[in-house]
């Protein structure tokens, strides 16, 4: 299986997305596409043994729409700028349009060329070359509306091209009556009718593209975040490269006021850099020799070396854009409601339109009657609202999500996040920062404490349990020797083993000691460090116990006020933990959580998640490890920290960038005002077509309610334009 993402030319509304997405899906050896109206592109998966890039184009292109090749982020191309000066010269073309056609209703002045009683033929003239102007300006609408009839999936294009075409041809032969001397005909002109609908589709068009735009904006912003240039240090000379020519491993050089170029590690120097674009943080992180720096972070004020890591796609930036990008590219479940309500919407509007159309007929009404009816339902119905009331709210809360350090990978988990009513912690580098130090040493042994730490230190850098960076830190701390470790083996949940200076070496918590049948005779000591918050690591040389160590943790500064928040607002938390009893219970006390689960292993935190669903709950998981990724994977919703393992990070749906618990309540809220906000552009939309439809059928015109098609299409161009409008108030949300 293969995944690709085209960039798609020619969709305007949710029932050509619709249309070309079903129409893909139809195709052997697709086994899934993904079509996403706002970002105008396609994500296709297929298989490549069957298909490849230029037979799934050739499907685009059957299905009326092109594709432009691969979709890419950094090549987002504005529509507004484009059709900005087509609209204005077409918007004075309309005026006079108008004013020709009506001015002389609303008692303007005017003039005897264009008169339509003293002088039909030139009035005539006159109206159809505009008209035909604006066919011109209209013509993809007319394109498109053809061929996705041709193929079955019928779309706005196809009701408004039905509409104007049929005004056009109508108003055709009153013309040619005109011209044989039947001036009477001038009446039955609608070329304006068919020139202004087009007109009012552009307008709703150029508003909506406008709407597009900034979420494309947002996107190119984060991608021309980092520089075009870096400084690689060569042989001790320096020399300016492209980011394209950076290797992994090449020393790169910042200094004060240039952008970090790649994600990296520094190798010497110090400076405070600017990561609020990531992190949200305004104040400046102090950075030196060992730690990270992220491509696109600002040098304030000082020299940096530091060794290239990430390159290219592998960046934050990077993988941040591709995700958003991803994300909007699926469909929340909700979402699925409007494109299967617009799949059967617009082949139901034409069969109205045309029964009505033969009623007018058969009732005696005449037919310039039933043509306007006909035309006037055809453009009043037009989808458009009705398709942009869910994809324009996900993406406007997927960018704010983004802008408030929330990476979600699936736009569905911003409908779900609101569902939730279990939250699953696990304790170590989740609710604590993670950042253990050594404690306590309890020394059995005869050997002198720094000899033993770096024993056991040496051991423990081969791991990557958060444990680990506590001796890790102690060795540098204290300049000791990292020592040769044989025979490793990383045994989850219960700890590791090794070989030191050709000495057997055991470190874990108590259970590893029943693994291998050794004796424990200090359930004392342990209890006593337990009981002082302590993370117990048990050290075993030669299967006899030589020490115990009791490592401790900082709970996370807000974690007391986000489990309080989401107790009040009767979200249940739970504490699921390897750690034991004790400690995790004297954390959980700290901060408020009643609910505390031990001694977990790591498939037994999976098997946990599992049986919370089963019973009846939508399962949050929070954690940064390995061992908690099978657990986030088996949630309803993974969440992870930014600085988690990477393994934790692939398996969660949502990654928190800033590594800050209170983006778990910001999460929740985005996601119920998201849902409101999607179900009251669902209503409107809804609301619109229930209301305008029957207007259009004329059953209201006993109480002198009636509209015509220039009306219909701007009352189709007010309906769009308040659902975008009211989707964009998201991005004003008040935090609490």
């Amino acid at each position: 299986m293969k995944k690709i993402n085209l960039a798609i030319s020619g969709m305007t509304c949710s029932a050509c997305s619709n249309g070309l997405e079903k129409y893909l899906s139809r195709q052997k050896g697709i086994l899934n596409a993904s079509v996403n109206l706002v970002m105008a592109n396609a994500s296709i998966e297929y298989d490549e043994t069957i298909l490849n890039q230029k037979k799934l184009e050739q499907f685009v292109k059957e299905a009326g729409f092109k594709s432009l090749g691969i979709f890419n982020e950094s090549n987002l191309e504005n529509e507004t700028k484009n059709e900005k000066l087509k609209f204005i010269v077409f918007s004075f073309l309309a005026i006079i349009l108008m004013y020709i056609s009506m001015g002389h209703m609303i008692g303007l002045p005017t003039f005897d060329f264009f008169n339509m009683h003293t002088n039909p033929i030139a009035y005539t003239l006159t109206l159809f070359l505009l008209t035909i102007a604006f066919l011109i300006y209209g013509f993809d609408i007319l394109k498109n509306g053809y061929k996705n009839l041709i193929h079955k999936t019928p779309n706005m294009d196809t009701l408004v091209g039905i509409g104007v075409i049929s005004s056009f041809v109508y108003s055709l032969y009153s013309m040619y009556q005109i011209f044989q001397g039947n001036h009477n005909y001038v009446e039955n002109l609608y070329f304006e009718s068919a020139a202004i609908v087009i007109f009012f589709i552009k307008l709703g068009g150029y508003m909506d593209s406008i709407s597009k735009d900034k979420t494309k904006d947002a996107i190119q912003k984060l991608v021309k975040i980092t520089p075009n240039y870096a400084t690689v240090k060569i042989d001790g000379a320096e020399k300016q490269v492209t980011l394209d020519e950076v290797q992994k491993g090449d020393t790169i050089i910042s200094k004060p006021g240039e952008k970090i170029a790649v994600d990296g590690e520094i190798i010497y120097g110090k400076a405070h850099l600017d990561e609020s674009f990531i992190t949200g943080e305004s104040k400046k992180a102090s950075k030196t020799i060992g730690e990270k720096v992220i491509a696109g972070s600002m040098n304030y004020d000082g020299y940096l070396e530091y060794k290239a890591e990430k390159i290219g796609k592998e960046s934050t930036i990077s993988e941040i854009v591709r995700l958003v990008v991803e994300a909007t590219n699926t469909k929340a479940p909700i979402a699925k409601i409007a494109d299967t309500v617009s799949g059967y919407f617009v082949p139901a509007v034409m069969l109205i339109a045309f029964l009505t159309f033969l009623v007018y007929l058969v009732c005696g009404y005449g037919f310039n009657s039933a043509l306007t009816t006909f035309v006037t339902i055809l453009v009043v119905a037009c989808p458009c609202s009705l398709g942009l009331a869910t994809p324009l709210a996900i993406i406007v809360s997927e960018g704010l999500c983004a802008s408030h350090g929330i990476l979600v990978k699936k736009s569905e988990i911003l409908e779900n996040a609101q569902k939730v009513n279990t939250i699953v912690f696990d304790k170590t580098g989740t609710l604590t920062y993670g950042t253990l130090k050594i404690a306590k040493i309890i020394n059995y042994s005869n050997l002198e404490e720094q000899e033993l730490l770096q024993l056991v230190g040496s051991l423990e850098s081969q791991s990557t349990h958060p444990i680990s960076k506590a001796f890790s830190d102690y060795l540098i701390q204290h300049k000791l020797e990292t020592l040769k470790v044989d025979s490793f083996e990383n045994i989850s949940g219960y700890g590791i083993v090794g070989k030191v200076l050709s000495q057997d070496l055991i470190l874990g918590n108590a259970k590893i000691l029943s693994k291998y049948h050794i004796q424990n005779d200090y359930l004392e000591d342990e209890k006593k460090l337990a009981n002082q918050g302590n993370s117990i690591v048990y050290v075993v040389k030669n299967k006899k116990i030589i020490a115990l160590i009791g490592v401790n943790d900082m709970v996370r500064e807000n974690a007391k006020e986000v489990i309080s928040y989401l107790t009040k607002h009767k979200i249940e938390t739970i504490m699921l933990t390897g750690d034991n009893q004790e400690t995790a219970q004297k954390i959980a006390a700290t901060i408020g959580i009643t609910n505390v689960m031990a001694n977990v292993l790591p498939s037994e935190k999976a098997d946990t998640i599992k049986k919370l669903k089963t019973e009846q709950n939508y399962v949050m998981m929070c954690g940064d490890g390995i061992n908690d990724s099978p657990a986030l994977a088996s949630s309803d919703i993974g969440v992870s920290f930014n600085s988690g393992t990477d393994i934790a990070m692939d398996a969660s749906d949502v990654i928190l960038i800033k590594n800050d618990l209170h983006s778990l309540i910001d999460l929740i809220y985005i996601s119920k005002k998201t849902i409101r906000n999607i179900k009251q552009n669902l209503f409107w939309a809804f609301f619109y077509n229930s209301l305008m439809i029957p207007i259009s059928m004329g059953l209201l015109s006993t109480w002198g309610i009636m509209i015509n098609p220039m009306i219909a299409s701007f009352a189709m161009v007010i309906s769009s334009l308040t659902v975008i409008l009211n989707a964009l108030r998201l991005k004003w949300l008040v935090f609490g």
